[in-house]
């Protein structure tokens, strides 16, 4: 069957707007153009929307979604099957997050007594959640999943006082970060005290730290592209400064 894209934004429940989108930026273009001008979508155009439309519920950037649908080896129902996956992860948390919700309300009225820990149920599930959409596939990549799978597991089990600390550390140690960035030395005190927070942090998802490893995920900041602009995007060049700072850390110590 074939829908004009009026029709298919209909069903989509997207706008015809979004559909022009998508052709000009080339992630999803019609089969034709009718005698008419108007664009013509066919059954291909339409599981390849549902694709779209998929990544994009699951927070995934239209560049992304592009080069992944785009690729010679992509695997449509492999891809289904991780939706499906991810989809039943996110609606854990989500069912998590509904009974803290409707626990706190109970407590609120005072008909029910409440932990501090139980308070906070769903929030660190979400971090671990996001962290693996994010980095899983690089850190499992160089780490391993048993390495990922622990550090979730810490992570997890993490007390609300270990859990705000970690929070604190990593605003710390990005704003010293960019403090030290800005005197262009790798080495300066600012700098080594920036790592050291970073080291401090990273203790708190490793069963054991150590230099090399720590200077293997400096590399990878700068060798992968996701790690490069998180730190990037607050100023550029700052993936690599860190990068030194770390290797520098690791000589003194």
């Amino acid at each position: 069957m074939e829908y004009t894209i009026k029709k298919l934004a209909n069903i989509a429940g997207i706008s015809s707007r979004t559909l022009r989108y998508y052709d000009e930026i080339a992630i999803l273009k019609p089969v034709r153009i009718n005698s008419s001008g108007y664009r013509i979508y066919s059954e291909k155009e339409v599981d390849k929307l549902q694709q779209i439309l998929f990544y994009k519920e699951l927070g995934v950037e239209l560049k992304i979604i592009k080069s992944i649908i785009d690729s010679p080896g992509f695997d449509e129902l492999k891809a289904l099957k991780e939706h499906h996956d991810k989809l039943l992860n996110n609606k854990k948390r989500l069912e998590i997050l509904i009974r803290n919700v409707k626990k706190t309300i109970d407590y609120k009225k005072r008909r029910i007594k409440m932990s501090d820990k139980e308070k906070f149920e769903g929030f660190k599930e979400k971090l671990v959640y996001n962290n693996e959409e994010k980095y899983g596939k690089e850190v499992r990549g160089k780490y391993g999943d048993d390495v990922v799978d622990k550090s979730n597991k810490k992570l997890e089990k993490m007390t609300q006082e270990e859990y705000d600390r970690v929070t604190t550390l990593e605003k710390e140690f990005i704003e010293k970060l960019k403090k030290a960035f800005e005197s262009d030395d790798p080495k300066s005190e600012l700098a080594q005290k920036a790592v050291d927070l970073h080291r401090q942090w990273l203790s708190f998802f490793w069963d054991d730290y150590s230099k090399e490893a720590h200077a293997g995920l400096a590399q990878m900041y700068i060798d992968d592209e996701k790690f490069r602009l998180y730190y990037d995007k607050e100023k550029p060049g700052m993936a690599k400064f860190l990068r030194d700072a770390v290797f520098v850390y690791m000589q003194i110590k």
